[in-house]
This record gives C-alpha cells, sequence and structure tokens, in this order.
C-alpha cells in the first residue's frame, strides 16, 4: 500500500501535535513563553479545524451519494409494497361485496 504525500503530510502534522501534547502533559515542555505557546494553539486550531471540515465534507459526501444512489427496494421495502397492493385489492373487493349487499359505499364502518 502505498502512501501519498498529502496523507505523509497530515500524518507528520498529528504526529508533531501529539508528541508536543504529550510533552506538555509530562512536564518535559514547559510554556513559559506566552509567544509561543499562542502559535503552537493557533497551529493546533487551525490544524484540528481544516482536518474537521474535510471529515465534514467526506462524510457529507458519502451520505449523499448514499441517498441519491439508484438502488433498487430492500426486500423488506419490496415486501410492504406487495402488502399495500394486497391491502388495496382487499378493500376493492369488500367494496364489491358492500355493492352486491346494498350497502352504500360511502357508509361509516363501525
Amino acid at each position: 500500500m502505498r502512501i501519498s504525500r498529502w496523507t505523509a503530510l497530515w500524518i507528520l502534522i498529528v504526529a508533531v501535535l501529539v508528541v508536543v501534547e504529550a510533552s506538555i502533559v509530562t512536564g518535559v515542555l514547559s510554556l513559559n513563553n506566552l509567544v509561543g505557546f499562542f502559535i503552537l494553539f493557533v497551529f493546533g486550531l487551525v490544524v484540528i479545524t481544516v482536518m474537521a471540515i474535510v471529515g465534514a465534507v467526506f462524510v457529507g459526501m458519502f451520505v449523499s451519494h448514499r441517498i441519491l444512489s439508484t438502488q433498487g427496494f430492500t426486500p423488506f421495502e419490496q415486501e410492504m409494497l406487495r402488502m399495500r397492493q394486497d391491502v388495496k385489492e382487499l378493500a376493492k373487493r369488500v367494496e364489491e361485496l358492500g355493492a352486491r349487499l346494498g350497502f352504500p359505499a360511502d357508509a361509516k364502518r363501525p
């Protein structure tokens, strides 16, 4: 499997962020310099924001593709459509029987 340059770049950026965070938590790296801490914070925020937007775009593309793809009906949906047709046919037969027996078609049923 071959990794593209962009994938390697993102993996490198995330790895750097993880190493910096682990260094801060363990106390190896002390950020007393306010400007350096601010730049590191903004860098991490930008990277996380870009990755979140890219991920949201991919999820949106996946969901819209699933919704708009021309797939056939599932077996459950096919069965529901057959049952709907059966109900329509039975209702028509009941109305025909009612007409033969002299019940009006628009009479309310109990």
